[in-house]
């Protein structure tokens, strides 16, 4: 499908058809008139496959406009930090044989001087045999050894239209115990667990407790990790709109305004066994959490072919091949 329409694309440009259909041997101008066809037909098609993962398909309107507003406000924040998506188009964007599964997925690596070291945002949609649908939107953003601040986290996981689980945090990446400072800097100065104790105060909202240790032990004591049930679908949507939006803005805006003050004010300066001590972090859970998840539910959801393809540009991505 990606293939056909970058072909449509290319044979319908304007600039094309009346020189080859003139000149027997095409002339330096009409080289640089193709080259200018095929690289306009990349941005489109780049375009295209950016459209469809912001569309967020197959949730409700205020639950996409959440998505869309949160990666937005991440891309136009780091853009001049950021580089383009180069995934494949069928990373991009990709279905299982018997289109009961279906998921778009968007990364952006950071420029080799910034502090990021890349951002993901995806969706997935699943319908299970037993005739529920599944539906994941995530947004994360994860820091180079450049910088020790925490990284980001949204994800909203939904099984039914009254009950959500959100995970909501800015995961450390030092030891809380070993680095008090690291707890004051950004969770304590920064009141990060208000937003969860806001939510709490819902009589809707419970906590989420997470079946794996791993999880549970990969996010901050502030994270809102919390289950929503609501009897009607109105409920959810004045939830999602009123209360989850806000908290979840909030939190990005203090990931991006630590984010860059530490850019600013230049704390990124850490020594060399401190550097070596985030990579091997970073990478060690990123490892762990492809291992966890996506090892174990994408050939479920997926099939082992298409699965095997993503999860290898996932791990890429994240530098764990």
């Amino acid at each position: 499908m990606a293939m056909i329409f970058s072909n449509t694309l290319y044979s319908s440009s304007p600039f094309l058809s009346p020189l080859t259909s003139t000149r027997t041997k095409p002339s330096r101008f009409s080289k640089k008139l193709k080259t200018q066809a095929q690289f306009q037909s990349m941005e489109d098609h780049d375009d295209h496959l950016h459209r469809k993962f912001m569309e967020f398909p197959y949730v409700s309107a205020t639950r996409r406009q959440l998505m869309v507003d949160l990666m937005s406000t991440v891309e136009d924040r780091l853009d001049s930090l950021l580089l383009p998506c180069t995934l494949p188009p069928d990373v991009r964007n990709f279905k299982n044989p018997n289109g009961s599964a279906e998921a778009s997925l968007h990364i952006r690596s950071g420029e080799k001087s910034s502090p990021i070291d890349f951002v993901i945002g995806s969706w997935i949609h699943c319908k299970i045999p037993t005739g529920v649908s599944l539906n994941i939107t995530s947004i994360s953003a994860f820091l180079n050894s450049s910088t020790k601040a925490p990284n980001f986290v949204v994800e909203l996981i939904q099984s039914s239209p009254t009950s959500l689980v959100l995970i909501l945090d800015l995961p450390h990446r030092k030891d809380l115990v070993l680095y008090p400072d690291y707890l004051k800097e950004f969770y304590q100065d920064t009141a990060l667990d208000s937003y969860r104790q806001s939510l709490l105060k819902l009589p809707e909202v419970k906590p989420y407790v997470s079946p794996s240790l791993f999880v549970r032990s990969a996010f901050s004591p502030t994270a809102s990790m919390l289950k929503i049930d609501v009897e009607e679908e109105e409920k959810m949507e004045e939830i999602l709109r009123d209360h989850v939006g806000p908290a979840a803005k909030e939190v990005l805006g203090v990931w991006l305004e630590r984010c860059e003050r530490e850019e600013e004010d230049g704390k990124r300066v850490i020594g060399e066994e401190e550097r070596m001590e985030l990579d091997k972090r970073d990478k060690s859970f990123r490892k762990k959490s492809i291992e966890e998840d996506l090892d174990l539910q994408f050939p479920r959801m997926f099939g082992q072919e298409v699965s095997s393809r993503v999860v290898h540009a996932i791990k890429e991505a994240f530098g764990v091949l």
